[in-house]
């Protein structure tokens, strides 16, 4: 792969695997452009959908009131982990019975897709490769840029978390009734009468536009944030690999170093992947109980 002008091999290797296969054929030059249409990220994070409730409708149909099996086991354990931290923070039971299975969904969907995470990083472009979808650096194929990880796509993480604030906006005006839901925007969080709630109320909206903003912004970039850095860890440890020249000492201490560094590294990337989807289940359940209460 020939390094552009300027441009090491090495930094051209990262650049070439941080651009999606996307509408334009073309890096995205800005940080939001809604020309781009990154394929590569919906492919991945539909397909990750769809197994995700292909497996909850499996252990459904083959649930059984006797002793379950591993499989009938293991999901009803997070079932019941997410049933209790729904029925812990959101008080209202007709809520609970769309928020906690939305909550199970978004818990194993990011999961799910942060695992994608753990595919070496070059077996994507080698299959697209040896399959003639990929071409070279002087001639393009259809798949010569891709990227599998969805969530290191910040489209996909601040999509999921304007989803938890429509939500929020949603049962905020469902439990408080549209006028309710609007006053409590220009009342609180500080609360007065008469001519001091009017001298108020452009500090609370503004506070309350900014609260919902920053929740919303925090709740996508945390989750993206991490999972991109794991994944630029990734291309720099298989770079270690890339260094090899042959079996003289530098050579066999960077391989081995690549394939140590990769062990360990994907070892506590296990804990990243499932711990950004709890956060990310958890901080959905807070928004959306705090949208039953009143400030």
């Amino acid at each position: 792969m020939a390094a552009a002008e300027g441009v090491s091999p090495q930094q051209y290797y990262i650049q070439h695997h941080l651009v999606h296969f996307n509408n334009m054929g073309e890096a995205q030059g800005k940080i939001a452009d809604f020309s781009f249409i990154n394929y590569d990220s919906l492919f991945w994070a539909i397909a990750t959908g769809l197994i995700v409730i292909a497996v909850l409708y499996l252990a459904a149909r083959k649930a059984t009131s006797g002793v379950p099996g591993r499989f009938q086991a293991g999901v009803e354990m997070v079932v019941e982990m997410v049933a209790d931290q729904a029925k812990g923070i959101v008080h209202n039971e007709k809520s609970r019975l769309f928020v906690a299975p939305l909550a199970l969904t978004v818990f194993l969907w990011i999961a799910l897709m942060n695992t994608l995470d753990l595919v070496p990083v070059d077996l994507a472009g080698w299959l697209f490769k040896v399959f003639g979808l990929a071409g070279d650096s002087h001639n393009h194929g259809p798949l010569y840029y891709h990227r599998i990880l969805p969530t290191a796509d910040l489209n996909v993480p601040l999509g999921m978390s304007l989803c938890v604030l429509l939500l929020s906006f949603y049962y905020g005006i469902k439990v408080k009734g549209g006028g309710g839901f609007v006053k409590e925007l220009f009342t609180a969080p500080f609360h007065a009468h008469g001519f001091g709630a009017l001298l108020l109320a452009p500090a609370n909206f503004a506070l309350n536009v900014i609260e919902y903003g920053a929740k919303t912004v925090s709740l996508g970039m945390r989750l993206f944030g991490n999972m991109f850095a794991g994944e630029l860890v990734f291309m720099l440890i298989a770079l270690l690999g890339g260094a090899w020249t042959g079996f003289n000492a530098l050579s066999i201490g960077l391989g081995a170093g690549h394939i140590v560094a990769g062990t360990i590294w994907a070892v506590f990337h296990i804990m990243v992947i499932l711990l950004q989807a709890f956060i990310f289940m958890m901080l959905t359940l807070v928004y959306i109980g705090q949208a039953h209460e009143g400030h």
